[in-house]
């Protein structure tokens, strides 16, 4: 129903583990294989995922990291190009304007009050944006010229290079095909024809935006990618392995002891 659409999903985190196993599929291979009545198909599942998520117990513990407060599945989370953590932090000037929204909802005064405050700004109908986002969809098909190819991989190198002095991985693979998605969105939307330099450093800006919230380290306060990748961080692996290394040396000479007793 998603092809050549967008996939809007909410409450990500109470999906069962075969919509999981699916949605691995169409997101990293944009198909879905369908089994139903000795029927076995493969259909097309070209598609943008917008997902939402709440935390567990519905309070984000910020000493925690993304994958303890969400509960999902590493090789699934790490599939998004762009996470974000939005967060309800007290802001007197953003909750009065939460407020009136809402009021505006139900009662006819503050409905007038913020179609004036609305009247004062530049803005189109629903109706314009539709289609210009689905004419830019279907025309646009932008190119990525070879400085563009040369400033992502130098992007790309760069947000590398960010983890070598800690020995911890900043970005992946996967980061770089954000890139070329987030640049080619980008030109679309300007409706041209190929992928300028400024495309490709706001999806590098964007994207370090994003990896700052969600693989942040919430012990080293560092950047890494492994955190989204696998679950765990890199020095968090490295504690484990020196404590399993410090109880088998603690076993070995425990034997040793038992054998010059007997």
């Amino acid at each position: 129903m998603s092809d050549q659409g967008i996939c809007c999903i909410d409450e990500f985190d109470k999906m069962d583990d075969n919509t999981k196993v699916i949605l691995h599929e169409a997101m990293e291979q944009q198909t879905i294989s369908v089994a139903k009545a000795g029927i076995v198909c493969q259909l097309n599942a070209r598609t943008a995922v917008l997902a939402s998520a709440n935390p567990v117990e519905s309070r984000y513990n910020p000493k925690r990291s993304v994958i303890e407060n969400i509960r999902l599945p590493p090789s699934l989370l790490s599939r998004f190009d762009l996470i974000y953590i939005m967060l309800d932090k007290s802001n007197e000037a953003a909750d009065k304007r939460l407020a009136s929204h809402i009021l505006s909802l139900y009662t006819k005064e503050y409905q007038e009050q913020q179609m004036e405050v609305e009247s004062n700004q530049p803005r189109i109908s629903r109706e314009l944006l539709a289609k210009y986002i689905s004419f830019a969809r279907k025309k646009a098909n932008p190119v990525i010229s070879q400085e563009c190819v040369e400033e992502m991989v130098n992007a790309y190198v760069e947000m590398r290079r960010m983890g070598t002095s800690r020995n911890i991985i900043t970005a992946t693979p996967r980061q770089l095909e954000s890139i070329i998605r987030i640049s080619e969105a980008l030109a679309k939307m300007r409706l041209s024809d190929r992928v300028e330099k400024s495309d490709v450093q706001e999806a590098v800006r964007l994207i370090k935006v994003a990896t700052q919230q969600a693989a942040t380290d919430p012990i080293t306060g560092f950047i890494d990618m492994d955190l989204i990748s696998t679950g765990i961080t890199a020095g968090s692996r490295n504690k484990i392995s020196q404590l399993v290394e410090y109880i088998k040396d603690i076993i070995v000479n425990f034997h040793f002891f038992v054998i010059e007793i007997f």
